[in-house]
């Protein structure tokens, strides 16, 4: 009878710890393929953080060439305006 009784024991500690191993592996499988996809995601997130920077910087040089090419015309307009002013001067 105590045989039965430990062989019993025995035989639902053996079911129980393949019960267990099994949904440990289980969760594993699980964790690894969230890992998996936090990183595909992440390496996504990085490489349009990346691109959109190279397009600020790109934005942002042309910005900066087109105010530099605006104070350039701004100035070269004074400068004819001064002219045409002399001129008008010089006329009169």
């Amino acid at each position: 009878h105590a045989y039965d009784m430990l062989m019993q024991d025995l035989t639902a500690q053996i079911a129980q710890a393949t019960q267990d191993r099994e949904e440990k592996s289980e969760s594993k499988a699980k964790n690894l393929q969230a890992k998996a996809d936090a990183e595909g995601d992440l390496k996504d997130t990085t490489d349009t953080r990346d691109a959109d920077q190279q397009y600020l910087n790109d934005l942002t040089a042309t910005c900066e060439q087109k105010a530099s090419d605006f104070e350039s015309r701004q100035q070269l307009r004074a400068e004819e305006i001064e002219a045409i002013n002399k001129a008008i001067e010089i006329i009169s």
